[in-house]
């Protein structure tokens, strides 16, 4: 009688070519693989609250994506409020590891940053299919008239993001790609005023046209200001 083989996994856990196979599972579900169920919860919710809104995402919904029992959310959280702020802690964590991988690359000029910063951003919606946007975004225009705690942690969000592409736009300055007279603060607040708005439209129309056309005019408007200081 033939021996019944073994169920052999094609790819061995803990090589390789598991990691990368593991990379391509959401956050959410590698997270649980590993046994963290609070991030796999916080995961999930980063991932849901970027596609629709925080008070149409229902806790079952989440606690099903990731296989988890609803005790195990009220363990972690108080409330679905105390969620929403420990995922946009989750988003912002993220963020800040992307914006110094991008600012802070010493191999290109300072301009050439945002510019990639840009690119990045229209890689992703086109990866999502249009339905992802920015979460701090998104959960703004919902819930800015609505809820006080996550307005406040919401617009120091979005002035953190501002002061950070500062920095990168004081360097074009200090490396002569901008004038000496270039209003770093107010440039900076128009790019994410500009940029968020841009990725709503770019949602609605499911092209990224949107982002093409503003950043044609965000830069623009910052290099022509050497024509006009001339």
């Amino acid at each position: 009688m033939a021996r019944a083989k073994k169920n052999v996994s094609p790819v061995p856990a803990g090589s390789t070519l598991h990691s990368i196979a593991s990379q391509d599972l959401p956050r959410s579900l590698q997270a649980k693989a590993r046994g963290e169920t609070k991030m796999a919860l916080i995961w999930c919710g980063t991932e849901l609250l970027s596609e629709r809104g925080f008070q149409i995402t229902g806790i079952e919904e989440i606690l099903s994506r990731v296989s988890v029992p609803k005790g195990s959310f009220y363990h972690y959280f108080k409330s679905k409020q105390d969620f929403g702020i420990a995922v946009i802690d989750n988003y912002v964590a993220f963020y800040d590891e992307k914006m110094s991988r991008i600012f802070d690359d010493t191999s290109c000029s300072a301009l050439s940053r945002i510019q990639q910063f840009v690119d990045e951003g229209k890689e992703g919606m086109v990866r999502y299919n249009f339905k992802r946007g920015c979460l701090i975004g998104n959960m703004g225009q919902e819930l800015a008239s609505l809820n006080d705690a996550f307005r406040t942690r919401l617009e120091a969000v979005l002035s953190a993001w501002e002061a950070r592409l500062k920095i990168c736009l004081d360097l074009a300055v200090a490396s002569t790609e901008l004038p000496d007279n270039t209003d770093t603060r107010a440039l900076s607040n128009f790019f994410w005023i500009g940029w968020e708005g841009a990725i709503l439209r770019a949602k609605l129309t499911c092209t990224t046209a949107p982002l093409d056309q503003f950043s044609t005019m965000f830069f623009s408007l910052a290099l022509n200001q050497n024509a006009s200081k001339a």
